[in-house]
This record gives C-alpha cells, sequence and structure tokens, in this order.
C-alpha cells in the first residue's frame, strides 16, 4: 500500500526518479514545492507521486515537458476534447517519425545488401548509393 508522506528521497525512490529530476520537475511548474514547517522537512503526497509517474508515463509516450505541462493544466476533467487533441497532434508525430525511420530502415538495408562484395579489388559502392539514398528521403535534417 503506498504511503501518503513522503519526504523527497522516499517519493523519488517510489517514482524511479532521482531528487534531483524532482527538484527540475519543480523548477520547472510541474511539481508543487510543498511548505516546510519551521526547521522541519518538506512532506510530500500520494498526489505529488502520482503526478510523478503520470509525468514519466507522458515522456516516455513521447510527449515534451512544454506539453505535459498543458496536459496538467486540463486536469480537472473538463477538457477532454483538449486533452484528446493534444495526443492526436502528437499521434501525427509519431506517425511521421515512424515514417521517417522506416525510409532510414530501407535505405541502410539497401546499403548493406549492396555491400556485401568480398573482392578486395572492387570499390565499395556505399558513397554512390548514399548519395542515390539522398535523392530518394524527404526532408533530411
Amino acid at each position: 500500500m503506498p504511503q501518503s508522506n513522503y519526504t523527497i528521497g522516499t517519493l523519488a525512490d517510489a517514482a524511479q526518479v532521482s531528487v534531483e529530476t524532482i527538484r527540475f520537475y519543480q523548477r520547472k511548474s510541474l511539481l508543487s514545492i510543498p511548505e516546510k514547517p519551521y526547521g522541519g522537512i518538506r512532506h510530500y503526497s500520494a498526489k505529488d507521486l502520482d503526478r510523478l509517474q503520470f509525468i514519466r508515463i507522458t515522456k516516455w509516450l513521447g510527449f515534451t515537458l512544454n506539453e505535459i505541462s498543458e496536459l496538467l493544466a486540463l486536469e480537472s476533467g473538463y477538457h477532454c476534447n483538449e486533452v484528446s487533441r493534444l495526443a492526436e497532434d502528437k499521434l501525427i508525430e509519431v506517425r511521421k517519425k515512424l515514417k521517417k525511420l522506416n525510409q532510414i530502415e530501407d535505405a541502410l538495408s539497401d546499403l548493406v545488401s549492396t555491400c556485401q562484395s568480398t573482392d578486395g579489388n572492387v570499390s565499395c559502392p556505399l558513397i554512390e548509393a548514399l548519395q542515390q539514398q539522398s535523392k530518394n528521403i524527404e526532408n533530411i535534417d
């Protein structure tokens, strides 16, 4: 059962992040900084742990910290359309990246098969193949 009263160290352990990550998220206003009692230690709640886990999963899904901040601002539940739009935008972005990765995979596969010569007297056509591939790939960055 999760505890409801964490120090920054126990919160970091529970969320599987570093203490510095928590402080970074606090500086980015993704996580609140709890009040520090006079002469005491700041305490975090289960809600803080939930928020850290949300940040971790959305980062894993490819959302930027700015996008995560937008999602957290919409967490009241009344903004499902906006959250859906952000998720759809991320899905489009991921599909574009996948398309580009597939192009890279195809190009590398072609290059590997082109450069299978074992005869030391034949120059490898790798450079020529790369030049040809550059004409077939859109948006090289």
